[in-house]
């Protein structure tokens, strides 16, 4: 049996991140979740470089994205793993406070597979997380977690 790929957190605002947490814990998610600050330590980590150079390889099972993040954005962030190949089918949602149409459209645009916007009220921030983690850790039937047929010469 394979085991859990982790759930990569990209969130700068500290209280976020543990609402987030606290939220997917109430799911029952079991997988990792590996919090990364700034859409920088996220490229690193997808590309297994610089600190996280010694990560286990293979693709998380969900990226949750927030667009205002120092460093580098979470659009460019988007923007970059989509156009790489071997990142391009990490299943992507947008966790944000953002209602700009702007944001919404270029995310879509860039291949975002959900767009959500962080409720306010504490209640509905839990459920909506939640929903979000059953759903992409535990209902959603991800891509294999192997290296793409161009990569690995022997496939």
């Amino acid at each position: 049996m394979n085991s859990l790929r982790p759930i990569l957190l990209a969130e700068d605002n500290p209280a976020d991140v543990e609402l987030t947490l606290e939220a997917l814990r109430t799911a029952h998610i079991a997988n990792e979740i590996i919090h990364l600050p700034d859409g920088e330590a996220v490229l690193d980590w997808l590309h297994a470089r610089d600190r996280f150079a010694d990560r286990p390889p293979g693709l998380p099972a969900l990226l949750m994205l927030d667009l205002k993040m120092p460093k580098i954005g979470g659009l460019e962030v988007l923007q970059q793993l989509k156009s790489d190949p071997r990142l391009r089918t990490l299943p992507v949602v947008v966790l944000t406070s953002s209602r700009e149409e702007q944001d919404v459209v270029r995310s879509y645009q860039l291949g975002v597979n959900g767009y959500v916007v962080k409720p306010v009220e504490y209640h509905c921030f839990i459920e909506a997380v939640s929903q979000l983690g059953v759903f992409w850790a535990l209902v959603n039937e991800p891509p294999p977690n192997r290296p793409l047929a161009d990569e690995n010469p022997s496939s």
